[in-house]
């Protein structure tokens, strides 16, 4: 049920944004839902973006919106970034594609690899939901076994092999020592659920317990270092460094989804903020600097499986696998990411935290804010954030509420409420984004 604030924001969206509302009913005639994304609706209708610059966008009906979102995160040098332009024009200026492959593949794979050393090996897809699904088949594949664990809450993607618990209910979720299979769909297949293991996220007793029961079946665990679409949830301090010793103790596989975390959160992402050497790492998101492109790679000895000169091999094509634009792209992206640019990024985003922190304290709203390098998230709760459960029992009315009236007031983050910083947003950009914030308070201290 919506609440007095609710009806008043969306009755002021409607008026502000006409031709986002014309743009969604033609759309709605030939795409299920107006859209092709489904992260990218939200209630009652989602705006239309016709440009961005650096960090931020402009929409159809001719806001300006400073954007802290970047595409779901994607964009970590913003809009149009000039570097990005140039490359791409280059290549397209020699061609976007070819039944034979490019030297930018090479260069894009060497580069990750200085990185991620634990990326020895690496083959290109055109987004992270195919990286993950193929590195659970390679995985599948190299141990010989059919089931696979993941969090509860964790996203990796439109995957069926991943698409169960994504985002239950809590009714549905069983005990949090031993959390039920809950299919994301009525899609999902049984056997689906019967080979997928549920692991509650910074709870290593329950964990180890799981997994010491299905070892014999397992062939690995996937994990988002930072649960991305939960909320921006960092692991405990020594999670992940667990995660590692027991799947070596246990002889199962551990598939790190960097996909939003990759070259986010650190120059070499997750595995090196909390050093830990994964056997597969998925990639996507920024790696393609807002071009499709996706990876996959980790140890020789399971990424060998792929070669196409082995008569045993695992087939993998793909007309677009990489792309030479998105690889030139990539590559250009990389040599901006320097050390610099990530301590600017997370100061910046320490700095959106401890804002946003006072902004709500000022006003006696209970609210936690989870941090991770430049990605944060804003729970309306008194109740610490370590895991999925614990963000289904925040305020939803207040977080669609913040969600819709800050975008009333001209700023970006996900209905979720995540949000990022990129390297065009500097102090005067984070001054203005808490300004919004303040005057957005009034649609969410009443409910």
């Amino acid at each position: 049920m919506l609440s007095e604030a609710s009806k008043i924001l969306e009755q002021l969206f409607k008026e502000k944004n006409k031709r986002s509302y014309n743009a969604f009913k033609r759309a709605q005639s030939i795409l299920p839902g107006g859209s092709t994304r489904e992260i990218s609706f939200h209630k009652p209708y989602p705006i239309y973006i016709k440009k961005g610059n650096g960090c931020w966008i402009q929409d159809i009906d001719n806001h300006t919106i400073l954007d802290f979102l970047n595409n779901y995160m994607s964009l970590i040098l913003g809009h149009a970034h000039p570097k990005i332009v140039e490359a791409v024009k280059s290549q397209i200026n020699n061609g976007t594609s070819f039944s034979a492959p490019t030297e930018n593949e090479e260069q894009l794979g060497t580069t990750i690899n200085k990185r991620m050393p634990s990326i020895k090996s690496i083959r290109f897809t055109n987004s992270g939901s195919e990286a993950t699904s193929l590195s659970i088949l390679a995985a599948k594949a190299f141990t010989g076994n059919k089931k696979i664990a993941k969090f509860e809450g964790a996203y990796h993607g439109t995957n069926e092999n991943t698409m169960v618990s994504t985002n239950p209910k809590l009714v549905d979720t069983g005990t949090n020592e031993k959390p039920n299979p809950v299919p994301d769909g009525p899609h999902i297949q049984t056997n689906i659920l019967e080979n997928t293991i549920i692991l509650p996220f910074n709870n290593q007793r329950a964990c180890e317990k799981l997994l010491h029961h299905n070892r014999e079946e397992l062939a690995a665990i996937i994990v988002e270092p930072v649960l991305g679409s939960a909320g921006i949830i960092p692991p405990k301090q020594g999670f992940m460094q667990f995660l590692r010793e027991i799947t070596e103790k246990n002889d199962v596989l551990l598939i790190f989804d960097e996909v939003v975390t990759g070259f986010r959160i650190s120059r070499g992402g997750a595995q090196e903020k909390y050093n830990v050497k994964p056997d597969i790492t998925a990639l996507g998101k920024n790696i393609g600097a807002g071009f499709p492109l996706g990876a996959f790679g980790g140890r020789e000895d399971i990424m060998v499986q792929f070669d196409p000169r082995r008569e045993n091999r695992i087939p993998h094509s793909g007309s677009l696998n990489a792309n030479p634009v998105s690889l030139k792209a990539g590559l250009a992206l990389l040599e901006e990411l320097t050390e610099d640019n990530y301590k600017k990024m997370s100061g910046l985003t320490t700095d959106v935290v401890r804002g946003l922190e006072k902004v709500f304290s000022e006003q006696n709203i209970d609210t936690k804010i989870t941090q991770s390098g430049s990605l944060f998230g804003v729970h309306f709760t008194s109740e610490e954030v370590i895991d999925y459960r614990s963000t289904m029992r925040e305020d939803r009315i207040r977080k669609s509420n913040f969600f819709l009236g800050l975008l009333l007031n001209g700023a970006m983050i996900a209905p979720k409420g995540l949000g990022c910083i990129s390297t065009p947003i500097s102090n005067r950009e984070v001054n203005i984004f808490l300004q919004k914030v303040a005057e957005t308070m009034i649609y969410i201290k009443e409910r």
